[in-house]
């Protein structure tokens, strides 16, 4: 995988890391944190959350870390078959 760079100061051309930054800061922002240490906790639990829980449209309602970890396809063809 090659690292790709976008234009500077210009959000539209950072859209997936925009986007994950403004999920982040939504579920962040619904509480009050009163140690540095709960809001790491916090943002732990969000990262985690996001890879391996929540299905994402892009990526066919797959997780990251389903893609990631190469279960992807035979999670779909599982889908497919109960759907059959």
């Amino acid at each position: 995988m090659s690292h790709t760079r976008g234009k500077p100061y210009h959000p539209q051309t950072q859209g997936k890391i925009e986007r994950w930054h403004r999920s982040l800061k939504n579920q962040i922002l619904l509480e009050n944190y009163y140690l540095p240490g709960e809001l790491e906790y916090r943002i732990r639990q969000f990262v985690d959350y996001y890879n391996h829980e929540r299905y994402h449209e892009s990526l066919n309602n797959l997780t990251p870390a389903d893609v990631f970890y190469g279960r992807g396809q035979s999670i779909l063809d599982e889908r497919e078959k109960i759907k059959r």
